[in-house]
């Protein structure tokens, strides 16, 4: 987020904004979560999807808020409170539009260009040959590298990575059992093998094999040759949701010592991207993360005296001790 850090625990999420005028606000609330009720969901491969879904749903208010926040437009030192309804609504719209966008970008596109260029090249390779899903999975790759390719490029961006730097930094203070201070939080690498962007190319490099094993066993659905390769569209569609599930699972697995060398060697490649999408943080973008994630963890632990809501603080120390 630009101008704070998002950090969640199992049951909690915490907010934390840098303001114009080196102030923090800090929003606390409970992790919304999506059908809580349906125990299964939160089953190893079922859950990627699910915590995929919820984390875009809390993102979207998590952003809201930073945006209001970097900007204030009311009185000096005052807040706006929680996000209402209409707030949630505007989540859950954001989810759906954002869910069509990524299915268009990261399924239908990558589709859609390989097969018209077998078709340009006459290369005569169908949904049935290996070589169609190398290619489509080539364009998914270029699609996604020229995606964070263009976010790098926009004029927000350096300060968007720092803190995304900055929030790793934090997480590795804590999982290395460190007091969270700025000094501990220094000496981390902005990596971290459990982000979002190896994330999304895990997802990437599942795609291919998920599609690999089953699309060819999957006979012709049309006659008419562009209809069959739509059709072959809407049962990839679904097919994404087992996809991130696996994808959430393998990158779990690769954030422990105990993480197999080949799934590693897998993991190596979205590692590298984070080069692009995290730097190296201030001093002060260092005290965002470190605060939202000591909220986080209060919430959870139940040492904190703060009900739901937004605060804001004028200095880091004095947040930090309240």
């Amino acid at each position: 987020m630009l101008g704070g850090v998002m950090m969640r625990s199992p049951k909690s999420f915490v907010v934390a904004v840098r303001r114009p005028d080196d102030s923090i606000a800090v929003r606390e609330r409970a992790w919304e979560a999506y059908l809580p009720g349906l125990k299964f969901l939160r089953w190893p491969i079922f859950r990627g999807a699910l915590v995929l879904a919820e984390s875009m749903h809390n993102g979207y208010s998590a952003l809201k808020f930073s945006a209001e926040q970097s900007m204030p437009t009311g009185p000096e030192g005052e807040a706006p409170e929680g996000e209402s309804s209409e707030g949630s609504a505007g989540s859950n719209a954001m989810l759906l539009t954002a869910t069509v966008l990524m299915a268009a970008l990261f399924i239908a596109t990558p589709h859609l260009l390989t097969y018209g260029l077998i078709r340009l090249f006459h290369l005569g390779i169908t949904t049935h040959n290996v070589g169609f899903h190398v290619i489509d999975g080539v364009f998914r790759i270029a699609i996604l590298l020229g995606y964070i390719g263009a976010i790098a490029r926009t004029e927000d961006a350096r300060k968007l990575f720092q803190f995304h730097g900055a929030e790793h930094k934090a997480i590795w203070t804590y999982e290395s059992e460190k007091p969270l201070t700025v000094e501990n939080a220094r000496g981390f690498t902005t990596l971290h093998p459990r982000c979002g962007t190896s994330f999304l190319f895990v997802v990437v490099c599942i795609a291919v094999l998920v599609h690999l094993a089953l699309i060819p066993f999957i006979p012709p659905l049309s006659s008419n040759a562009i209809v069959n390769q739509l059709l072959l569209i809407c049962i990839k569609l679904p097919l994404a949701f087992p996809i991130a599930g696996i994808a959430y699972e393998l990158q779990k697995v690769s954030a422990k010592a105990s993480c197999p060398r080949w799934l590693k060697w897998l993991m190596l490649p979205g590692m590298w991207l984070q080069y692009v999408t995290t730097k190296e943080p201030t001093d002060a973008q260092l005290e965002i993360a470190l605060l939202a994630l000591e909220r986080a963890l209060a919430r959870e632990e139940g040492r904190s005296a703060v009900q739901d809501g937004v605060v804001v603080y004028p200095s880091f120390d004095l947040a930090l001790s309240a």
